[in-house]
Parts: structure tokens; C-alpha cells; sequence
């Protein structure tokens, strides 16, 4: 048969992705000596980054060198001493032994980064943090596992992958499935052809937060050991409020948002399955419907990105309102002989039926596949994917080569939540111009792309 348009720019994007992702092993070394040491320092250790600070002292060439926070408790890990008000979201802390003799404790990493005794640095910040931290780590000579989103910005991750070529570091982005085996497995046989030609693919965050979502409350003073100005870093300065932090951030935009939260790791995986590297254009519909609490950003939002490939992603969020998403999995592709669904723990291909005019009866075999790691344990899913990026960065810390998410990776994919927001925010279709990273045809949209730090913060 003649090679068809669609075809030859499914190829060709095929053959542009394969030239960005890292050439990779299916399987991760496990070549480490315990001998071997890495002093690690955490930037954030609140509810994330204390989970990560544990998988990290899980590994045995990993030696806790120096943590950093601006709570005090959790700083030092005086987790009796964190405020009952914060105990409350179930997002502080969750435990763990206090930091042995001889960890240095501090509020701002910026001292941490001086210190010689820390060769990598792990950061869990709120994501409004993540550009500067990530780029003054790689100044300071240090490797960086840095958390999901990547960025609030775009121009944010470009600064970060341009400063990462400047110093050499290796920069590991917390995108936990890229580190899941099942993904790994399944990632080059969907751009084998799998499903067929890929047209649409979905995934949805849903999450009923009616009637009261985040609450509607007051400015107040901060808790004892809150450095609520070092917090907020380069953003605007304004009066400490209960339902930003510690946890609540991520529903106000000036700090991101649940578009950054869930729809980067759904983005990240659909893209790596497809072989895509970024929208063409993209459009995105919602609001605050229903919610009347302090948030600012919508309860209710659908985005749709149009791919080079011609393929279509299609994200939701829904705040207010509940029911599954999917039938199956976490994410949904639909291909021109059956539609994938996929989650860390396996997959599932349904046969698609024949349409009109086709006397087919069907052109992929059903199959139900449940990861062998799922089978043997039920450490599978978040904490084997986590402790998988974990173990890869420090291999890469001592071998230098390219880790399983890299920074570029991360950027890519977390442009795809800026972009959405972006068209939301402009109430508009843009066109994307992935090389020059510019919209094309809104130009008031560009100016979203990044924002006015707060002195004396700067990206340089």
C-alpha cells in the first residue's frame, strides 16, 4: 500500500521523539556498592519530600547529608511539634526516626547549596520553587532528583534545560511512570504499532471536592517556625492564609495548579507511548462552577491538544463531580485496530468493532496483561515506580548518563499543563510553535509564559 500523510508524519514525528528519549536498557542497574557513597541534602521535606527523603535512605550507598525546609518541624523532623491545624489535612509527615548526629538542618537552601558535603540534592518544594532551586543546585555543582511539576512557567524550564548544559549536572524529574516497569514495557510496542495508528487518547482527574472544596477563610498569622516570606520566594508578597499552605496551594494559579498536579503525569505517559513530543495547538473549556470556596483556579475543565501526528489528547478535570473517568486503567488510547488501556500495574486491549463498509471482524487479538511485578508483590504502582527513579538517578550520579526522565522530558511534558492553562486563561485555540516554544497565532498568550519575580528573586 502507498505511504499515506498521516503515516509519513507518524514516522517521522516517531523518528524526531526517538532522537529526544534517552536509549535505554528495559531493565535498571543495580550495579551500585554501598561503599560507593552519595551525601544527599533535601530541599522540602513536608509530606512529599519526606516520603522521598525515606526511599532515598532506603538505598545503601546514600548518606543524608543535610536537609532544608522552611517549617521548622519539619526540618528537623520534630513531627510532634507540627501544628495540630496542619496535622489535620493528613498531608504532613507521616513519621520516621529523627535525623541521625551530624545532618546539618537550615530553613534556606540556598546555605545548603554551599555546603561541600552534599554531592545531590532531592527537591520537594511547592512547584513556584522548583526553576530556581533546580538551576542554583546545578550552579553549585550539585545533581538534582527534582519533584513533578517541573515548572509554573515555560520559560522556567527552558532556563533550567539551558542551565543544565552550561554545568553538566544530571537532573532526574520525579514523572513516577517513567520509572514504572509496566509503562517501560509497553511504551515501545504502542509506537510499534500495538493499537494500530493512535487517533485519541484520555485521561481524567475526578475528584469530587463538593460542597466546600478548599473553604473560604481569612488572612491570619502564620504558625511558630513558619517562614511564610521564604515560602512565597518569588512570588508576590501577600498575608499568610490557612488554605495555601501547607497543602492547599495547588488550587490557587499563582502557585499552580491541578492541571500541573495530575494532568503532567498523565500527559508524560500518553506522549512517551505516542512518541510525541509536543502539541500543535490546544484548546480548553471550564471554569469555577460550583465551588464557592477560595480557589483560583476552575472546578471544572476539559482541554484538548491536536498533535502533529494528527492524533488527540483529551484531558479532564472535575472537581466538582464524581463517577469514573475510564472503564479501566489510568489512561486511554484508541487506535485503528483496538483501544489500550493502561495503568502501572498492566494493561488491557479491547478489539475494536468494525464501522461502516468494513467487513473486518477484527484486527487485534484481546489481551489482559498484568505486570510480573504487580504479580509478585503488592509493591508495585507509586512506591516501585518512586524507588525506581530513585535507584536510576543515583546509578546516573556515579555513571553520568542521561536518567530515566530527563530534564528536557520533564519540560515537554509539563508543557503540556502550561499551554492548557494558558488557553483557558485566553479563551482561545493556540497554535504552538514547539521549537521556538512561542504561540503562533494569540500573541497576548505569550505573555503567560512566564511572570515577574519578586525582588531579589531572578532567574538570571
Amino acid at each position: 500500500m502507498g505511504t499515506t500523510r498521516r503515516s509519513f508524519i507518524r514516522t517521522t514525528a516517531l523518528a524526531g521523539a526517538a532522537a529526544t528519549l534517552p536509549a535505554r536498557a528495559p531493565t535498571l542497574s543495580r550495579t551500585t556498592s554501598p561503599g560507593d557513597r552519595i551525601r544527599m541534602g533535601f530541599i522540602g521535606v513536608g509530606n512529599r519530600g519526606s516520603y522521598l527523603l525515606d526511599r532515598f535512605v532506603e538505598q545503601p550507598d546514600v548518606e543524608l547529608a543535610a536537609v532544608c525546609d522552611v517549617y521548622e518541624p519539619y526540618a528537623k523532623r520534630e513531627l510532634s511539634a507540627v501544628h495540630p491545624r496542619w496535622a489535620a489535612t493528613g498531608r504532613t509527615p507521616k513519621g520516621g526516626e529523627p535525623h541521625p548526629p551530624g545532618v546539618a538542618v537550615d530553613n534556606d537552601y540556598r546555605r545548603l547549596l554551599e555546603r561541600p558535603d552534599v554531592d545531590a540534592v532531592c527537591i520537594a518544594t511547592p512547584d513556584h520553587w522548583h526553576a530556581l532551586q533546580t538551576i542554583h543546585a546545578m550552579e553549585a555543582g550539585k545533581d538534582v532528583y527534582v519533584e513533578k511539576p517541573l515548572t509554573i512557567t515555560l520559560v522556567e524550564g527552558r532556563r533550567m534545560v539551558e542551565a543544565q548544559k552550561r554545568t553538566g549536572r544530571v537532573v532526574q524529574v520525579g514523572l513516577n511512570r517513567r520509572g514504572s516497569a509496566a509503562y517501560r514495557r509497553l511504551a515501545p510496542l504502542v509506537r510499534d504499532g500495538l493499537i494500530g495508528d493512535v487517533t485519541v487518547a484520555r485521561a481524567y482527574r475526578v475528584s469530587n471536592m463538593a460542597p466546600d472544596g478548599i473553604g473560604r477563610l481569612s488572612p491570619e498569622e502564620p504558625p511558630p517556625g513558619f517562614d511564610w516570606d521564604l515560602w512565597l520566594g518569588p512570588r508576590a508578597s501577600r498575608p499568610y492564609q490557612y488554605n495555601i499552605a501547607p497543602y492547599f496551594f495547588r488550587w490557587w494559579k499563582d502557585y499552580w495548579s491541578q492541571m500541573g498536579n495530575w494532568g503532567v503525569h498523565y500527559m508524560d505517559a500518553i506522549r512517551w507511548l505516542m512518541g510525541e513530543r509536543a502539541p500543535s495547538a490546544v484548546s480548553a473549556h471550564g471554569g469555577k462552577y460550583v465551588l464557592a470556596d477560595d480557589r483560583t483556579i476552575p472546578d471544572t475543565m476539559e482541554v484538548s491538544f491536536e498533535m502533529p501526528s494528527g492524533a488527540l489528547v483529551v484531558f479532564g478535570i472535575y472537581e466538582a463531580s464524581g463517577g469514573p473517568g475510564l472503564p479501566h486503567g489510568e489512561i486511554e488510547l484508541q487506535g485503528t485496530k483496538g483501544t489500550l488501556y493502561a495503568d502501572e500495574g498492566g494493561y488491557r486491549i479491547v478489539p475494536s468493532r468494525p464501522g461502516q463498509f468494513q467487513t473486518w471482524e477484527r484486527l487485534v487479538e484481546p489481551v489482559t496483561h498484568t505486570h510480573e511485578e504487580k504479580a509478585r508483590s503488592a509493591d508495585v504502582g507509586e512506591r516501585g515506580s518512586t524507588v525506581n527513579l530513585i535507584r536510576d538517578f543515583l546509578d546516573c550520579v556515579k555513571s553520568r548518563r542521561e536518567p530515566l526522565c530527563a530534564l528536557e522530558e520533564g519540560h515537554r511534558s509539563t508543557s503540556f499543563a502550561h499551554l492548557a492553562n494558558v488557553a483557558l486563561e485566553t479563551r482561545s485555540r493556540i497554535e504552538w510553535d514547539a521549537d521556538a516554544e512561542r504561540v503562533t497565532n494569540v500573541p497576548r498568550a505569550n505573555d503567560l509564559l512566564h511572570y515577574e519575580y519578586r525582588k531579589p528573586w531572578s532567574l538570571g
